[in-house]
């Protein structure tokens, strides 16, 4: 009988950048102030690209194994932008941290335009 030592390589898990925007934008919804449609951000007509191209209000880029957070928000009339945009921060870094485990270095928040009706 052998007494060999089997190592076992630690199994890896990896979440990708799709269900990471998922979470950052959910989490960005879910503040009083951001225009929203259901779990979905408003996109002002500035989240339009070249050419048409519609451009997503999150980002996500790993590195370091840490997330770099970048939102796009549009903001509803009668609410203070700046404490709206502080409340985005926290609540997109906490909840990318508690859902998935995944450290944020930083979450960027760009103030789109201001809804002058309320969607949410």
């Amino acid at each position: 009988m052998s007494n060999k030592k089997v190592t076992r390589s630690p199994a890896s898990l990896k979440i990708s950048n799709d269900v990471l925007t998922k979470i950052a934008e959910v989490a960005a919804t879910e503040i009083r102030g951001v225009a929203s449609q259901g779990e979905h951000l408003v996109v002002s007509d500035k989240g339009v690209g070249i050419a048409g191209k519609f451009i997503s209000p999150v980002k996500v880029a790993v590195r370091n194994d840490a997330a770099e957070i970048s939102v796009n928000i549009v903001v509803l009339q009668g609410y203070k932008a700046n404490e709206v945009a502080q409340s985005v921060q926290k609540s997109v870094k906490s909840a990318v941290q508690s859902m998935a485990g995944v450290a944020v270095s930083k979450v960027n928040v760009r103030i789109s335009d201001i809804m002058l009706s309320s969607v949410k």
